[in-house]
């Protein structure tokens, strides 16, 4: 279960890599990414094969980022998740967010075996300064007792 401590740490954070960026800007990353972006946040999109995404430069791994990052938000699907994690450890990246849809089992254990604080099954955009409809959604999950505590 994710804390909100866990949460709280990793959208602090003021330099973010995200993985899961498409080039056709019509996924959730593309969605994150904008959003994260026009609310401060600095993003480096890793994209094994694009150069540019969304305007912005790519690069194809995290060990590639041209500064160290507080964290890394995954927007690829499970069977892509553990490789981002172990990718992400190896480039010394403490803090992995999966997104809501991208958390995988194997993913959560080597993140906990590796000492990696990680958010699973929660979704950025109702954390990391929201707004309508992601501020409703929270307020909703507040009623219901469903937000990491």
């Amino acid at each position: 279960m994710t804390s909100k401590q866990t949460v709280d740490e990793f959208i602090r954070q003021p330099s973010l890599a995200i993985v899961g960026v498409s080039r056709n800007g019509k996924k959730f990353g593309n969605i994150a990414y904008r959003e994260l972006t026009s609310k401060g946040y600095r993003l480096h999109i890793v994209h094994p094969q694009a150069e540019t995404v969304e305007g912005a430069p790519c690069y194809r791994s995290l060990a590639e980022l041209p500064e160290a990052v507080g964290g890394v938000l995954l927007v690829v699907p499970p069977d892509q998740t553990e490789a981002a994690v172990r990718q992400a450890s190896a480039a010394g990246i403490r803090r992995v967010w999966m997104q809501q849809g991208a958390e995988s089992p194997e993913a959560v254990r080597f993140c906990e075996e590796n000492g990696l604080a990680h958010v699973e099954g929660e979704c950025i955009l109702m954390f990391a300064k929201p707004r309508f409809p992601h501020l409703a959604h929270r307020w909703v999950w507040g009623l219901l007792g469903r937000l990491p505590q």
